[in-house]
């Protein structure tokens, strides 16, 4: 469903390359968000949660729910799925559908904060990872039933990066939150974050270093190229395959000397983590997340997850990459160069691909 990995060039500046995968297109925009927005949350029951950015941020969103004619959709109903804000913090969502269960006890007449609302909150109002954790000790987060995930409970975790190397992940397991540093700097879906930094103990063998070369009695065995040092690491798509891959891939990927090869580095490490239509199939009609109104093209007797859209964030330059299936070619958006934007801007995601390789003009006119 999802891969997110962070790269360090050799002066140690952070990257952040994350996937996304479903079986069906859906609704996203890329949105521009100023400081100074006003935000409110709302959960059924509970005070509104009101709070304005104070940071800037690029993301790409989703609406939560379906427009109704009384109801069309405005700047509030889009929720972030990725995100970068001015001061190199970065959120992102990625499916786990363990995630509902027993919810927080909240009184009532205490305002709280949505999951959906996660991305605005973290990215608009705080610069580091360390003010993420301090601000959880206090603020309360429920998870909702979304009426456009067919009810299902808030199927998300959630991952925070800053510019210093610095993550967090922040997971709902049967309604219970718990909050990880994360050492690794990556994440997929489930199981348990936690269960993913053990498993990585059955791992310890893996080297970058192809060891072409032995001898077996009187034999001489020698490969015929090189490559056999990734033998060892799991080949499937499966979230447990892909966060081993992930790692191998941050730990042993050359550090790029410069931000725009580190770029060009992380997009062929996210290369790995493409998926096309039709790799691996569902045939049995579930498995996979439903989106209200929203239904397979019906040409297939079988659901396939493909990677919908790829984004890499340069946290120290403040630079957001993105291409959607419809394309190889990543479209860049400069956030530096918003910071005299004054209101929010939207484009549909799918019209990227059609804009020039930098897009930064074409939001800013939206």
């Amino acid at each position: 469903m999802c891969t997110a990995l962070v790269y360090s060039d050799s002066a140690g500046r952070k990257y952040l390359g994350r996937t996304l995968e479903l079986t069906v297109e859906l609704p996203y925009e890329l949105a521009y968000f100023p400081a100074g927005f006003s935000v409110s949350s709302e959960v059924s029951g509970h005070p509104s949660l009101a709070y304005q950015l104070d940071h800037a941020f690029l993301a790409i969103t989703m609406p939560w729910r379906l427009p109704t004619p009384e109801a069309p959709l405005g700047i509030a109903d889009l929720k972030v799925i990725e995100g970068l804000n001015d001061k190199g913090v970065t959120f992102s969502v990625l499916s786990y559908p363990s995630a509902a269960g027993r919810g927080q006890a909240v009184e009532m007449t205490r305002a709280v904060l949505a999951a959906s609302d996660l991305g605005s909150w973290v990215l608009g109002r705080f610069a580091c990872v360390a003010e993420v954790k301090a601000a959880l000790d206090t603020q309360p987060v429920v998870l909702e039933a979304l009426s456009i995930l067919q009810g299902a409970v808030s199927p998300f975790h959630y991952v925070v990066n800053d510019a210093s190397g610095a993550s967090l992940v922040i997971e709902f397991h049967k309604g219970e939150m718990q909050l990880y540093d994360n050492p690794v700097g990556v994440m997929t879906n489930g199981p348990r974050f936690d269960w993913h930094l053990t498993n990585l103990d059955n791992y310890t063998f893996l080297s970058n270093v192809d060891r072409s070369a032995a001898t077996f009695g009187g034999y001489e065995a020698r490969q015929p190229d090189s490559g056999i040092a990734t033998a060892g690491l799991p080949s499937s798509s499966t979230s447990v395959g892909r966060f081993v891959r992930a790692v191998y891939y941050t730990q042993f990927a050359e550090r790029a000397d410069t931000p725009d090869a580190a770029v060009c580095a992380l997009a062929h490490m996210m290369n790995n983590f493409d998926r096309p239509r039709g790799v691996s199939i569902d045939s049995s009609g579930g498995g996979h997340m439903e989106v209200a109104g929203l239904k397979d093209d019906g040409a297939h007797p079988y659901a396939t997850e493909f990677t919908c859209w790829t984004s890499l964030s340069d946290l120290g330059r403040r630079l957001f990459f993105v291409r959607d299936y419809a394309g190889m070619n990543y479209t860049r958006l400069d956030l530096g160069a918003l910071a005299g934007v004054d209101a929010p801007k939207v484009i549909p995601l799918r019209r990227l691909s059609g804009l020039p390789a930098d897009a930064t003009g074409a939001l800013k006119d939206a």
